[in-house]
């Protein structure tokens, strides 16, 4: 009669805590497409200013030298990309939920033309201007070297800490207590 009784017991157990888990993977998958539909979250906004120098007064055949100095606004937003998420990265057990959530990127970059300026420019008498072509160039290093700096920048850095914090507080809402937030750092990402 004891060792039924323990059977009963232990089958009950089991039964609870397989229907436990069964509703964690059921709002599992409900927080997955929740999640995805934010897609892109941008969590930090940068403003910054490069400035481009230029100067080719080491060509020998030219008489003269001209040199160009051009600054250049530009807008970086920071932030996570949610739609990789998929049911390993969310984790849900008695109440407690973990999140491991993709690395930030750089998702945009925004410079306006009317924010590139020509600070200073000095042509020899026997040279020609820097023309239209030559400063799209110099413009497009210069946005290449302000993607290149997002990192030492300290954007990336900022955008996870906002990111956890605005996931924090979403999961909060819906209920949660227990809540860990961890970034995936076996892949490297950044704007294309």
């Amino acid at each position: 009669m004891r060792s039924s009784i323990y059977l009963l017991f232990i089958l009950f157990i089991l039964f609870i805590s397989s229907s436990c888990n069964q509703k964690e993977k059921a709002v599992q998958k409900q927080l997955i497409p929740i999640i995805k539909q934010l897609s892109d979250l941008a969590t930090v906004e940068y403003v910054v200013t490069k400035i481009i120098k230029a100067n080719d007064d080491k060509t020998w055949y030219k008489i003269g030298d001209r040199k160009i100095l051009m600054s250049c606004k530009a807008s970086l937003i920071a932030g996570i990309d949610l739609s990789k998420i998929n049911e390993e990265n969310i984790q849900v057990h008695r109440g407690e939920i973990t999140m491991i959530l993709p690395q930030a990127k750089l998702l945009y970059i925004n410079i306006r033309p009317e924010d590139i300026k020509t600070e200073y420019e000095d042509v020899s008498f026997f040279r020609t201007p820097y023309n239209n072509a030559e400063r799209d160039a110099l413009a497009a290093q210069g946005e290449s070297q302000i993607k290149n700096s997002a990192d030492s920048l300290g954007i990336l850095q900022a955008a996870e800490v906002n990111a956890s914090l605005v996931i924090s507080n979403f999961l909060k809402k819906a209920g949660y207590e227990n809540i860990n937030i961890r970034f995936d750092r076996e892949k490297t990402q950044g704007l294309q």
